[in-house]
């Protein structure tokens, strides 16, 4: 309620300086000439929101809902200048003798659009010397994403893993191993970082992003600078640009519906509260859905609101923003599957729709050695609650000089509850037979009964299998601030900033084991040996279906606090030719504690407080207790990274560049844990890079083409195996490759292209019991692409066809377990009807069991029934959108 009451104050406060220094005397003036015309684009369809400027002047107005403006000119109007997203600008000349119809053409790959991520002077794509992609809202209206991540795929040079669901999905840049989240890039909102470090456990950078109708653009720029302009970005930076209002009020309203069971209301509007002066936007969404693998609850229930303030100062402006994200998230892992060259669903388990997330097991209510219960809610899923709050600010302090800084402070509460797989699914008498608990103890069961725990009855179960249910709490906050300095002449653009970060992530964890049947409606069982009386010791393997309580429980802090200087200068030599150096130098410290555990393993046999007789269960037997010892840790990082490009513009369509750059990412939160004690094992990753890049558009066609190299130092890989522990290994390695963007237009027909080839492997894994030097990196496919074309059967009926190509990759490192390549085929139809967008958007259509990972956190080569996680089956939704 605060910040609502502060916002009102703001606008009352500048809407009274707005009166009081806008009351001027009345002036007489001459009849003033007014241009009036129409923009139209190819098919004759009316463009809104066109700007229409004169040139050298910031006289102008734009179109509205029917494409029309009206311009009062200036005196010395001769020329005018006529541009809108998407579209390549043109000049007009001014006449006042009739309404003036203007065509634009489509910008093909926005080779023309201005990018201002990555860079200290906001350029053409064409012009800069970066491998970036860029989609405005339109495209993202087009592409119809379903997450982040799924928008991000259609970038070049980005493996993304789309099987998790809505959130906590992978992002591997330019084939840099890791173990996954969005290790080696930035997330960034308006130019910030969503949360500094996009790779804390349990914690993907796309958690706390998603979108929707208030997104303007989305730039995706690939290794280049990422390094100068954000820390621990070497493998790019990734930013959402969220609109700001006009002049004229205007919006989306919209209404989807899917075969998930998904129902979601988006809305976004904007205006002038004082015009010219300040404007306001306002939007977000509500989503509630089963989603496509059903646990049998709302897999996907929230929402998020976002609006911003922006004031025009004489010389810049002040910018105000928050972000309230409230959303709740069913996280996918693992299924079992069989036959490994082309996987297939086992018997009873559907590999498109099934999960191993039940509502039959969604309560668990556990009791603790030091007394007292542990709760949670499977159904509350992964559950981020987000207070983003930002202040931009920008003046031109004349001769050249621009002063800016852009703030932001986010907090984040996170549940995250999931069911993650363990040990491959076993017939019920070989479990039972070969049972151990997670203490390494085994106590085989030599007459096993099965029950289930819901209802009492005894039954005889095909699979069965022990699965974690992991319970993670996080307690986050990040500060960011970035002031720059910029200078900008005819011939120089020069940018000094400083960079400071202060972040913490606080969490708790606590996991439990539980048994249950390997089926699309999996049960909770228990299970108890009959040769042993009732009564006697250890006669059951569970407690109310958990095997193992608590058997893993952690409380650790890790806070960063980065200090960082950049520069970077960009040169014109000639008109042709363009030179760009950056430097950055990073100060941050780490700091940190752990509370370590008990030795061993504790039981709750001689606990009287529970009216539960331990002694006969095993269910006890591997619980993990802290102990109140803290472990205090820091690491120091000091590094510069650099970057130097060249950009020769062979002509308006066509340019070329080549870049190198240096740069690097600290330790993860993991790394940190698990060497607390030997912090001088842990190594900042070091990256090198080289680039060249070719752009090419014409009329009808444009081309984006990017070779690069990198060589790889100090990688970790630090995945949480079923022990619990990480497999805290460090290698080498190398990659080259290509990054291919196009698009071509012929009349109504149109053809978009994106691929990338590589050759990821190890220079230098070896160690004890490891030889993994010349194997391909894991999780990285050789070539990977998509190809969509669409054709448009009227001027408001197009149809589209899209197929993502992802060839085979190994799940790990010492590539014993390779997922073979697969291809998804998607499509999709839209109507424009006014002023109303009606759109059928089918993904998956054939069903494909496309697997993106094995189970990493198993070391063993896979058996006839293995783990993996495939994308998701066939999904359709329908949606109808508004603007006014």
């Amino acid at each position: 309620m605060k910040k609502q009451l502060l916002l009102i104050v703001a606008c009352c406060l500048l809407g009274s300086i707005e009166t009081a220094y806008s009351k001027e005397p009345l002036k007489h003036h001459k009849s003033i000439e007014t241009v009036t015309g129409i923009v139209v684009d190819k098919s004759d369809q009316p463009i809104v929101g066109a700007t229409v400027v004169i040139k050298g002047t910031k006289t102008g107005t734009s179109t509205d809902r029917d494409g029309k403006f009206a311009l009062n000119l200036t005196p010395d109007a001769k020329i005018l200048i006529i541009s809108a997203i998407g579209f390549k600008p043109v000049e007009q000349p001014v006449s006042t003798s009739g309404a003036l119809k203007i065509t634009l053409l489509e910008d093909l790959m926005e080779l023309n659009a201005v990018v201002v991520t990555g860079s200290v002077n906001p350029l053409k794509k064409i012009e800069s010397s970066v491998a970036i992609t860029s989609f405005n809202s339109k495209t993202i209206q087009q592409l119809a994403p379903s997450s982040a991540a799924d928008l991000l795929k259609h970038v070049p040079g980005f493996v993304v893993e789309t099987s998790g669901g809505e959130v906590g999905n992978n992002l591997f840049s330019r084939g840099i191993p890791s173990a996954g989240a969005y290790e080696y890039v930035q997330i960034q909102e308006d130019g910030m970082p969503v949360f500094e470090d996009g790779a804390l456990q349990f914690a993907n950078a796309d958690g706390w992003l998603r979108i929707d109708e208030t997104i303007s653009r989305m730039e995706a720029l690939r290794g280049g600078s990422g390094s100068i302009f954000a820390t621990n970005a070497p493998g790019g930076i990734i930013n959402f640009i969220t609109k700001t209002g006009s002049n004229d009020f205007s919006g989306t309203a919209k209404m989807t519906t899917g075969t998930s069971g998904l129902f979601r209301t988006d809305l976004n509007v904007g205006g002038a509260l004082i015009p010219d002066k300040l404007f306001y936007n306002i939007g977000g969404f509500y989503r509630t859905e089963n989603g496509v693998r059903n646990p049998g609850f709302k897999g996907n229930d929230g929402g998020q609101v976002k609006m911003n303030l922006k004031y025009i100062l004489d010389k810049g402006f002040i910018k105000l923003s928050y972000k309230k994200l409230n959303d709740r998230n069913l996280f996918l892992l693992p299924i079992p599957l069989t036959d490994k060259n082309n996987p297939k669903g086992i018997d009873g388990f559907n590999p498109n729709t099934g999960t191993l997330t039940s509502r039959n097991f969604s309560q668990l209510d556990v009791p603790q050695y030091g007394g007292g219960t542990f709760r949670r809610n499977l159904e509350d899923g992964v559950h981020p609650i987000v207070d983003a709050l930002g202040a931009e600010f920008k003046t031109d302090l004349g001769g050249g000089f621009t002063l800016s800084n852009n703030t932001r402070y986010t907090k984040i509460n996170l549940e995250y509850t999931a069911i993650f797989p363990g040990a491959e699914p076993q017939s019920a008498a070989d479990f039972a037979a070969k049972y151990k608990a997670n203490n390494d103890i085994a106590y085989p069961v030599l007459n096993p009964e099965y029950t289930n725990v819901n209802t009492g009855a005894v039954v005889d179960p095909a699979l069965v299998a022990k699965v974690g249910y992991w319970a993670i709490d996080k307690q986050m906050k990040n500060f960011a601030n970035n002031l720059r300095f910029d200078y900008k002449n005819d011939k120089v653009a020069l940018s000094l900033g400083y960079y400071y970060s202060n972040w913490t992530s606080d969490q708790q964890w606590n996991w439990s084991n539980i048994l249950v049947s390997v089926s699309d409606n999996p049960q909770l069982l228990n299970l108890v040996d009959k040769s042993v009386p009732v009564g006697g010791p250890n006669r059951s393997r569970t407690y109310n279906g958990v095997t193992d309580i608590s058997w893993l429980t952690r409380q650790a802090q890790t806070k960063g606090n980065l200090n960082a200087v950049f520069g970077n200068a960009e040169i014109k030599a000639t008109e042709q030719l363009t030179f760009d150096i950056g430097l950055r130098y990073d100060m941050d410290r780490y700091t940190g504690y752990k509370v370590n555990s008990r030795d061993g393993f504790q039981n709750l046999d001689n606990n009287t407080a529970f009216n539960n007789d331990f002694a006969g269960t095993t269910a006890d037997n591997s619980m993990k207790v802290l102990q109140g010892a803290y472990q205090y840790w820091k690491y120091d990082v000091n590094r510069l990274s650099g970057s130097a490009a060249a950009n020769y513009k062979f002509a308006d369509d066509m340019a070329t560049y080549f870049r190198y750059s240096n740069g690097f990412r600290s330790p993860i939160e993991e790394a940190y844990f698990e060497n607390a004690d030997k912090l001088d094992q842990l190594k900042p990753t070091v990256i090198n890079q080289f680039e060249l890049g070719y752009k090419y558009q014409a009329k009808q066609f444009a081309l984006f083409a990017n070779a690069f190299y990198m060589d790889l130092a100090n990688l970790a890989f630090t995945d949480v195996l079923l022990n619990g522990k990480s497999e805290n290994k460090f290698a080498k390695a190398r990659n080259y490759g290509m990054e291919l963007e196009g698009q071509f237009t012929a009349g109504d027909f149109s053809l978009t292209i994106n691929a990338t080839l590589q050759d990821p492997k190890f220079t230098d894994f070896s160690g004890e019991g490891v030889d993994n030097n010349g194997n391909r990196v894991r999780r990285i496919p050789a070539f990977y692409g998509t190809i969509r074309p669409a054709y448009n059967l009227t001027k408001n009926l197009a149809i589209y066809a899209e197929v993502n190509h992802f060839g085979k990759k190994y799940s790990d490192n010492e590539n014993v377990f390779a997922l073979p390549s697969f291809d998804v085929l998607n499509a999709g139809v839209s109507l424009k009807v006014k002023r109303m967008r009606f759109a059928l958007d089918a993904s998956n259509l054939t069903n494909t069991i496309g697997l993106t990972e094995g189970n990493p956190r198993v070391t063993t080569a896979p058996g006839a029934i293995y783990y993996a996680r495939p994308i998701l089956g066939r999904f359709a939704k329908l949606s109808a959108a508004f603007d006014f």
